[in-house]
């Protein structure tokens, strides 16, 4: 445990080191961060040895997804969304419970991580809830009322704390009584107002997290692409200290535990259950193969999942609550290296099959223009995928 503070930090230095030539690679960031991660924890080197279900781990997990989701919401252009809302809705709408339904949910608890984060907070609580009379979510309220009071709540928290974060720099800005250093530190103190306001009231913070996020670009008018640089970068060093600790202390033990059950479980929840309900929920879009596909390999996952198996092993005694965890691990262990090694070619090809249609001929629903909000890995570099 001595050297896990020098591990971590060479870990960060060495992926910075090397981060422009793994841009576009099939080898991710998260990839080597889980990698070192087997490597020191307790199965192999035992340099790092930490409590799965540590405050340490969790509130690490915590703060890093709440500043993911507050700076990744803070760049949806609103009115971009409005008038392309439909691809979103169709898969939270029609995708998210046809996931469930299909299995992902065992004992009614949603953990899988190619589910939407900040919905599936209040879910999670209400599950376990049901699932675990015992449990310390519920605090006594029952499954409906636990899942409006946290969605309700979150939104409260989170419209409070992006008006707040948008009143400081714009009026404060105004006047120039911000300076310049302190003007980065301003979205992540928003993102910890939204989360602490929703927590404290009862609510989900995440979801107060990422209506926070909303609501500072609703309220500022224009994307805060410059204001956000210092917690996009704080974020990606949360990130990828979480993915350490989570391949050296839950992945790792998870591993001497693997039986072809749970490699077929975790094999069958990042194909068969969330590709078959995107295919559906995507039913008349006139989306072709290709992007039913994609959409369907590609999907949100990883960080949640870690943070909401921390959540069931601290504050829940469901049955067979080991297993439900071990699966979780090896599903999103299988996810980093999955969709991390297939992630430049599969888009390299999609945007090759895309260029291949005449200007006239070209696929309508994949046609339609949109912006990058905040490019990640191979997208931040086009001429690298379009080969």
């Amino acid at each position: 445990m001595e050297w896990a503070l020098a591990i971590v930090a060479l870990t960060l230095l060495g992926v910075a080191a090397v981060s422009r030539r793994l841009s576009g690679t099939p080898i991710t960031p998260a990839i080597v961060f889980v990698a070192v991660g087997l490597l020191v924890g307790p199965e192999v080197l035992g340099e790092v040895d930490l409590d799965s279900s540590s405050a340490t781990v969790r509130a690490l997990a915590e703060a890093t997804l709440a500043l993911v989701l507050f700076c990744d919401a803070s760049r949806i252009d609103l009115g971009e969304l409005r008038r392309e809302v439909g691809v979103p809705v169709r898969l939270l709408g029609i995708g998210l419970p046809l996931t469930i339904a299909l299995g992902r949910i065992r004992q009614g608890l949603n953990v899988e991580s190619g589910l939407n984060d900040g919905i599936c907070v209040p879910l999670l609580f209400a599950a376990v809830a049901l699932a675990d009379v015992e449990s310390e979510i519920s605090e006594g309220r029952g499954a409906a009322t636990l899942v409006l009071e946290e969605i309700g709540y979150g939104v409260v928290g989170g419209v409070i704390g992006g008006l707040v974060v948008a009143a400081i720099v714009i009026h404060a800005g105004r006047r120039d009584l911000i300076a310049g250093q302190w003007r980065q530190v301003i979205p992540g103190a928003g993102a910890a107002l939204a989360y602490g306001t929703a927590a404290a009231l009862g609510g989900s913070g995440f979801i107060a997290a990422f209506v926070a996020g909303m609501t500072f670009r609703l309220a500022l008018g224009k994307d805060p692409e410059h204001i956000n640089e210092v917690s996009e970068q704080v974020g990606n060093v949360l990130n990828g200290v979480t993915f350490v600790l989570f391949g050296a202390i839950l992945l790792g033990p998870a591993l001497g535990e693997l039986s072809w059950e749970l490699a077929l479980y975790a094999v069958l929840s990042l194909t068969l259950v969330r590709m078959l309900p995107v295919a559906i929920a995507m039913l008349g879009t006139r989306a072709r193969p290709p992007t039913l596909g994609f959409l369907g390999w590609f999907g949100p996952r990883g960080l949640a999942s870690i943070v909401f198996a921390v959540i069931v092993v601290e504050e829940s005694n469901l049955p067979h609550e080991h297993l439900i965890v071990v699966a979780i691990y090896l599903t999103v262990g299988l996810s980093v290296f999955a969709h991390g090694l297939t992630a430049s070619p599969l888009a390299g090809r999609y945007a090759s099959w895309y260029e291949r249609h005449p200007r006239d001929a070209a696929p309508p629903m994949e046609s339609t223009p949109t912006d990058v909000t905040r490019p990640r890995g191979p997208a931040a570099q086009p001429s690298q995928v379009a080969t």
